[in-house]
């Protein structure tokens, strides 16, 4: 009896101190993103790097998971380069959607749509990215 007590409680403090790992990398992700944004030249180029870094918070703090950030922004990278005015034939904004909606709306919203969007169809971002270098789109 007291084996398996034991066994829980190291499971218990392994699975919290895993939990308390992930929060302090995305600590680090918006701390880090955070300071490329505040010490940017005010530049017209900074201005549209500066922007993308506001979707890219944005979008890790609708995720608040770390690794799946990751895979979101290497996906929107290889889409859109995070513009949300990006186009590519019938497919729109910072997701590359076919939907006549990113067209009308900010790139936040966009995200928000593309969030929802993958985990329907992939669960996480990082299936859709998976996807997309099997198949070239997702």
């Amino acid at each position: 009896m007291d084996l398996i007590r034991s066994r829980q409680v190291f499971a218990l403090k392994a699975k919290t101190r895993a939990r308390k790992a992930q929060l302090a990398r995305c600590w680090l992700v918006g701390g880090a993103l955070f300071v490329l944004q505040t010490f940017a030249l005010d530049t017209a180029e900074s201005q549209v790097i500066l922007k993308t870094n506001h979707y890219r918070q944005y979008a890790f703090i609708q995720i608040n998971n770390v690794d799946q950030f990751y895979c979101l922004d290497e996906l929107n990278y290889k889409e859109s380069r995070w513009n949300p005015k990006a186009r590519n034939g019938s497919h729109y904004g910072i997701p590359q959607g076919r939907s006549k909606y990113l067209l009308k709306v900010n790139g936040y919203k966009q995200i928000d749509w593309q969030i929802k969007y993958i985990n329907a169809r992939y669960s996480n971002a990082c299936n859709a990215l998976a996807h997309h270098k099997l198949k070239g789109w997702y």
